[in-house]
């Protein structure tokens, strides 16, 4: 994967599931990023890594032990060629990390001792890399629980300034170009948030809304999910997305984001244009929706899975909205294929990200 990743992709049989993450890889390389990925001693990583620095897509970076690196990547036949390795134990940077640290959990009672041993656990140390601009992104999970992800992310880096939601997307491309957007999905909340408020609900629409619009260059079309649509049903479910939807289109027009949500609406009725026509027509987004709000995170968990395998997809995700830096927590059941693609899309959003979270990256108090 050396040269022209179109090329690539048509001898591995990728190029029809590949419209989406190609151009991706086409606008990171006009503006390469530096990506942590704290499980440096993954062999899934370690390839992604390689593939992320073939592409010309930035500077990958692998957090662990570098001898145990060298020799996971030895065994893989993977070149370290343009692969960064930073062991926490080792890094001059480790001191400065756990003060910092110390520092932003002073409230919570955490002294000197118990910063540095979290500075040494790669996820709190690629978050503080982060956080302190010393890269630009962060993709963890592939062997880790989600909590020991998202833990050190929200101590660390925390919400984005005029945010109060975090929540988790899940970006998938798929055969037929008729679904979505040219066969691009995006679907949330996927991975963050149990039950959540109506608050919760247009926070999460808007934020994958502003997220569509960034990686698309189109017009988001957002449907909220439900066993109803408008009204076919009544439910304090079905109710709860109704008042989701008017309060979306209150908060994007807050924030000046061109995007059309509608709700509540059945998912057939929100992809299918035929059945649409039946039930709703005329209408903006059913039949032609690209973003899939949830209600819940049971629903958006298996929908996601379930459009993943059934239709052979290729799943990107949890891309992490709502945060004050760009991260992404993966599934352990990630190939290094998936991997890739999101540190990529983590990359993309990093160039405008203060477009999407206005005031967003700013340093930590005292630097």
């Amino acid at each position: 994967m050396e040269t022209n990743q179109i090329a690539v992709y048509l001898v591995l049989g990728y190029l029809s599931q590949m419209r989406f993450i190609a151009s991706i890889f086409e606008k990171l390389q006009r503006h390469p990023k530096r990506i942590v990925f704290p499980e440096g001693n993954e062999p899934r990583v370690i390839q992604a890594a390689r593939q992320f620095y073939s592409l010309r897509l930035g500077v990958p970076i692998l957090l662990g032990d570098r001898t145990r690196i060298k020799e996971a990547a030895a065994r893989l036949n993977v070149p370290l060629e343009g692969v960064r390795i930073v062991n926490p134990e080792e890094s001059e940077d480790l001191e400065t990390y756990a003060r910092r640290f110390e520092r932003l959990r002073r409230h919570k009672g955490i002294q000197a001792k118990e910063a540095r041993e979290a500075m040494l656990k790669p996820n709190f140390f690629g978050a503080m890399m982060v956080a302190m601009h010393q890269a630009d992104g962060l993709v963890s999970g592939v062997s880790e629980m989600t909590g020991s992800v998202l833990r050190p992310l929200f101590q660390i880096i925390k919400v984005a300034p005029q945010s109060d939601t975090v929540s988790g997307c899940v970006i998938q491309e798929v055969v037929d170009s008729r679904c979505g957007e040219n066969g691009v999905l995006f679907m949330a909340d996927c991975g963050v948030i149990p039950e959540p408020t109506v608050e919760q609900l247009a926070d999460v629409a808007v934020d994958v809304a502003a997220l569509a619009r960034q990686l698309l260059g189109t017009r988001p079309r957002v449907a909220f999910l439900s066993f109803s649509t408008k009204g076919s049903a009544t439910h304090p479910s079905a109710a709860r997305m109704q008042a989701a939807t008017a309060l979306s289109q209150k908060r994007a027009r807050e924030k000046m984001l061109e995007a059309d949500f509608e709700g509540e609406l059945q998912a057939d009725t929100a992809l299918v244009p035929e059945i649409a026509m039946r039930k709703l027509p005329e209408n903006k987004v059913a039949g032609h929706a690209n973003v899939l709000v949830f209600p819940d995170l049971n629903s958006g968990s298996i929908g996601a899975r379930l459009v993943q395998h059934l239709s052979q997809a290729n799943a990107y995700g949890q891309i992490l909205l709502g945060l004050d830096r760009p991260a992404a927590e993966i599934s352990r059941g990630s190939n290094a294929h998936d991997i890739l693609g999101v540190a990529a899309i983590i990359g993309v959003q990093s160039v405008d990200y203060q477009k999407l979270y206005p005031g967003a990256g700013e340093l930590l108090p005292g630097d």
